[in-house]
């Protein structure tokens, strides 16, 4: 395969490429012969996919997908009362204060969304308490 000439750092990077092809450097890969494993990152844009693709097959996540990956686990587990009553108020303040960090950071939509998930879940917490029950037969 020839490669059109470039100068500069495109230049150095291909020489080694080719340097390490003709060492067999590049043989017996793991995944050689396999189509690469590509996501779908359309939206993510073209100058910044293969920093983005290095930074997530390192194991990083961006804090904000960590700060929504725990909101949705403290609201799955009030929603579901898996949260003795102390961990349950220390859950729902941690919770509060994700919410309140999303929505400082200019993620607004998703913490109103978040926000409003919150309240159906503490609605229908409520509407399960044994105190609603007795107010409702005592109605």
């Amino acid at each position: 395969m020839e490669i059109t000439r470039s100068f500069g750092l495109d230049a150095l990077v291909e020489r080694r490429i080719q340097a390490a092809i003709a060492c067999g450097e590049f043989d017996n890969l793991p995944g050689a012969g396999r189509p690469l494993a590509l996501d779908d990152d359309r939206l993510v844009p073209e100058e910044l996919r293969v920093a983005c693709r290095l930074l997530k097959n390192a194991g990083y996540v961006p804090p904000e997908l960590a700060q929504i990956s725990e909101i949705n686990r403290l609201l799955g587990a009030v929603s579901r009362a898996e949260l003795a009553e102390d961990e349950r108020s220390a859950g729902a303040r941690r919770l509060r204060a994700l919410l309140i960090e999303l929505e400082l950071s200019g993620r607004t939509a998703t913490a109103q969304a978040a926000w409003q998930q919150y309240s159906e879940v503490l609605r229908e917490h409520c509407e399960r308490s044994p105190i609603a029950a007795r107010r409702r037969a005592a109605a």
